[in-house]
């Protein structure tokens, strides 16, 4: 039987206030802050973003090894006597869709910088990128609210306007409504194959979808999560925090599973008891890395401690080496200098 690894919010929650005006404060804030820094950094080119679902004829040049033979122009290389091949770019109209974890559990994290507060200033910077370039933004929002069973809150079809990111940045930044009636303090389990499978039932265009979450979950959200990867261009954006991984040295304190609402007291000066902790946190951290591997979507790890502009620079580097080795393996099958070795 698993053990759920024990959480603080108890002592570490960040409340989120929901003041007039916050979103787009908000925004604008990462907007000068963080989009700015981005377009110095990158130039410009935000193209490894979103894999497009059409080609444009962009150039021709000379065929170079490696080069895919299926792509020569054989009217300009019978022409010329020299093989050319054609150069393509990615067509960018597309929706960008964001499936989001909510559950207590990112609340977790340091005040001001919780998983949450994570979450929320990713979404708005890229949903900001994104559509400024004409590309339409959805969000599918899970485990919010405070029933019994969690389940799937919201969906925001796509839309390609500023007051469509505000109005998205709002939903995050409200807080959930108190628990009512006999319902337990966490709420239930999450249960992430829930969104997952609401994602797979409303996403009929092929998007690129950012599954955005700390992946403390229930069994079972592997499956739909490899095959939403399987019609879409996934990348899993898992959130969060060094506690979670190792405790400090802080004698006895009280921790709270979030999800449960269940409380134990423990001595943290045992050092004992803190080499279980993190030896379970490592086992934890295996199942999950080997589960997201299996589901074959891009991993982004964003820590409560990252830089935000850091994180987004990992992704673009990660975006453009994913979309060289996609390229270069049929290449280099269809390559003539290896066919004759």
């Amino acid at each position: 039987m698993s053990k759920k690894l024990p959480d603080t919010t108890s002592t570490t929650v960040h409340t989120l206030p929901t003041l007039p005006g916050q979103a787009d404060r908000l925004l604008r804030e990462l907007e000068w802050k963080v989009i700015r820094r981005l377009d110095g950094l990158l130039q410009g080119d935000y193209r490894t973003l979103m894999r497009g679902s059409g080609l444009d004829l962009a150039d021709l040049r000379e065929y170079q090894p490696h080069d895919d033979v299926r792509h020569i122009d054989w009217n300009v290389t019978a022409r010329l006597n020299i093989p050319h091949v054609r150069v393509f770019t990615e067509d960018r109209e597309m929706s960008a869709w964001f499936l989001l974890d909510l559950s207590p559990s990112i609340n977790f994290g340091p005040q001001g910088n919780a998983k949450r507060d994570i979450l929320t200033g990713f979404v708005a910077v890229l949903s900001r990128l994104l559509t400024r370039h004409g590309n339409r933004v959805g969000a599918i929002l899970y485990g919010a609210g405070n029933a019994p069973a969690r389940a799937v809150d919201a969906v925001l079809p796509p839309r390609n306007s500023r007051a469509h990111v505000l109005h998205l940045v709002h939903r995050l930044l409200t807080p959930p409504a108190p628990a009512t009636g006999t319902s337990k303090p966490g709420g239930g389990a999450t249960e992430l194959h829930r969104l997952l499978q609401t994602g797979l039932a409303n996403l009929r265009r092929r998007s690129t979808v950012f599954v955005v979450s700390d992946f403390i979950s229930a069994p079972g959200w592997e499956k739909p999560l490899a095959q939403l990867a399987q019609r879409h261009d996934v990348v899993a954006v898992r959130l969060l925090d060094p506690l979670e991984l190792e405790l400090p040295d802080v004698g006895l304190i009280t921790l709270r599973d979030a999800e449960s609402g269940e409380q134990l007291q423990v001595d943290t000066h045992d050092a004992g008891f803190r080499r279980r902790f993190a030896r379970l946190a490592a086992e934890r951290e295996a199942v999950l890395r080997e589960g997201l591997t299996r589901a074959g979507a891009d991993t982004l790890e964003l820590c409560t401690d990252d830089d935000l502009v850091d994180a987004l620079l990992r992704f673009m580097d990660l975006r453009q080496r994913r979309v060289r080795t996609s390229r270069a393996a049929p290449s280099r099958a269809a390559d003539p200098a290896q066919h004759a070795a």
